[in-house]
């Protein structure tokens, strides 16, 4: 898609105010419209609100395809961008019509902020820009939407727990079955579901979780870190609630899977890289690998604070006798009583320790300081960029 002429014009010389301003024009654009529509507040995290990191991503987000549009040889991984906020999308059940009210708030909101410096002229470049980018989004959502067979208006479906194993400190898997004893959809490791559940305070409130194991026996699971607030921030309510709450009986609302960090059908050799709960995509690949009596090397890569931190590690092990090429490094801050035999190493992950494979497809998962610090070592190490993919959970930041 392109800017007509005089647009792209005026928006190029307007970016660099747009962008500086980013972060105020979209939490501004947030309190109105969900002063304007409080029943919005149960499709957005709550608690990425108050941190203001979806406040960035979106700022991010909008200015980087702006940037696209007038800068066609700018870098900027539009595409990229483009797909991970459509699978988030879908996942949530986003409907075109609701583009209609956040591209009225995001413009009012620009215009409040930057005052007298929106022109006629200007609103309507910026219009254009807003409506080229919520009609690609709603397209790819529309093919999203037909391929899960999912309708938008009614996106989740009613699911049994099953079990509930712990697995590390503050970490639980939940087995989960659909309550009405229909079929398990299809989904490829790396993929996520919403989860929805309504809080004591009456809010509802949506969070997706890794699909950490492949399906099997009717039933799906999904792996879950309890979020305790550090520095005066609030524990994570939707985490504290299932980690409270979810035991075998249970009924939850889950989405259809999506997410487009993905492991590819290629014979390459295999890197996992992970730290913490970001484990979770890395397990369900190891695991589908393992069922499928894959012959490519993998490397299964993990950073932790401890052994008894470390989730998953029983799952991960049982699959990984079963692939012939498997290695697994692991390094923990607080190695402790850690198991031996096992490769584990002390302190900070090192990227320059690693026996990379050639041609190696790598696929990571963490905190978004660990992946920029993995990259960065990746990139050092001779792995190409277009071969280094990544998973965050929450809003993403990484084009920040």
């Amino acid at each position: 898609m392109m800017l007509s002429s005089d647009h792209a014009e005026t928006v190029r010389a307007t970016l660099p105010a747009v962008a500086a301003h980013g972060v105020e024009i979209t939490g501004t654009f947030y309190d109105a419209m969900f002063a304007a529509h409080p029943e919005l507040r149960n499709l957005f995290n709550q608690g990425n609100q108050a941190n203001g990191e979806q406040r960035q991503a979106l700022a991010g987000s909008v200015a980087a395809f702006a940037e696209h549009l007038v800068t066609p040889d700018s870098g900027v991984p539009f595409q990229q961008i483009m797909s991970r906020i459509a699978h988030k999308h879908a996942s949530l059940g986003i409907r075109p019509e609701q583009y209609t009210i956040v591209g009225r708030h995001l413009l009012e909101a620009v215009a409040e902020v930057l005052g007298d410096a929106v022109t006629p002229e200007v609103h309507a470049a910026w219009s254009e820009v807003y409506w080229l980018f919520a009609t690609l989004l709603i397209a790819e959502e529309a093919r999203l939407y037909q391929e899960a067979a999912c309708d938008p208006a009614a996106p989740y479906r009613t699911w049994r727990v099953v079990e509930r194993r712990d697995e590390a400190r503050d970490v639980i898997s939940l087995v989960l079955a659909p309550a009405d004893g229909g079929p398990v959809p299809a989904h490829r490791p790396g993929q996520y579901v919403s989860v929805a559940v309504t809080l004591p305070d009456g809010l509802r409130q949506p969070r997706q979780y890794t699909l950490s194991r492949a399906t099997a026996d009717g039933t799906a699971q999904i792996t879950l870190r309890r979020v305790r607030g550090t520095d005066g921030a609030p524990d994570g309510a939707v985490s504290t609630y299932l980690f409270e709450h979810a035991a075998p009986g249970t009924e939850l609302e889950v989405s259809a899977p999506f997410g487009d960090v993905v492991l590819p059908d290629e014979e390459d050799p295999l890197v996992l890289i992970s730290a913490g709960i970001g484990i979770t995509p890395a397990a369900a690949m190891i695991d589908r690998l393992a069922d499928a009596g894959t012959g490519r090397p993998v490397l299964a890569v993990h950073a932790d604070r401890s052994p008894d931190a470390h989730a998953l590690r029983a799952q991960i092990a049982d699959a990984g006798r079963r692939i012939p090429g498997f290695r697994q490094v692991t390094w923990y801050e607080e190695p402790g009583d850690a198991a031996g035999g096992e490769d584990v190493r002390h302190g900070l992950l090192d990227v320059a320790a690693l026996d990379l494979p050639p041609k190696a497809r790598v696929f990571m998962c963490g905190p978004l300081p660990f992946l920029r610090e993995t990259r960065r070592g990746l990139l050092d190490a001779g792995v190409s960029d277009e071969r280094v993919h990544y998973e965050v959970f929450g809003p993403d930041l990484w084009i920040r």
